[in-house]
């Protein structure tokens, strides 16, 4: 399965949390939280498909962000417990948690991406159905002490 195959059905929001300082940051792209697009605005939350075929898989999709954004693979985890889809147009689109795991947040690298790190009181304006999900990661990452 391609990059692109694996893309056309899932989405990622990626994070870094310091827990020393307790700083959550997410890389925001032009108008979007998601990497590598937005959902389409007809997107609907839908409960998570009762057969999940390997174009969901969650290593899967770390991988193809690696290889895509050039990133470490050492550095970016699958939070495997976020589980969150979508219902578009073109089917179903599973939603991806992914966490860097370095010291400090990839600034540069997100920043090569298009990119750029900010804490959730700046992502105001975001659209409403990610601002939920992100909404949702603040509790599962902060409210379990960096978990």
């Amino acid at each position: 399965m391609t990059t692109q195959d694996i893309f056309a059905h899932n989405l990622v929001i990626l994070t870094h949390f310091d827990s020393y300082s307790t700083a959550l940051l997410f890389p925001r792209w032009d108008k979007t939280l998601l990497w590598p697009e937005a959902l389409p605005a007809s997107a609907s939350p839908m409960p998570a498909p009762v057969d999940i075929g390997p174009e969901y898989a969650g290593d899967a999709v770390r991988l193809a962000v690696v290889e895509r954004c050039g990133l470490n693979p050492d550095e970016l985890v699958h939070v495997k417990d976020f589980n969150h889809w979508a219902q578009t147009a073109t089917g179903p689109v599973r939603i991806h948690l992914l966490r860097f795991t370095t010291l400090d947040a990839p600034k540069e690298a997100i920043e090569a991406l298009g990119g750029v790190f900010k804490p959730i009181s700046e992502l105001r304006g975001s659209a409403m159905s990610e601002l939920v999900l992100l909404r949702e990661v603040f509790n599962r990452i902060v409210g379990a002490g960096g978990g």
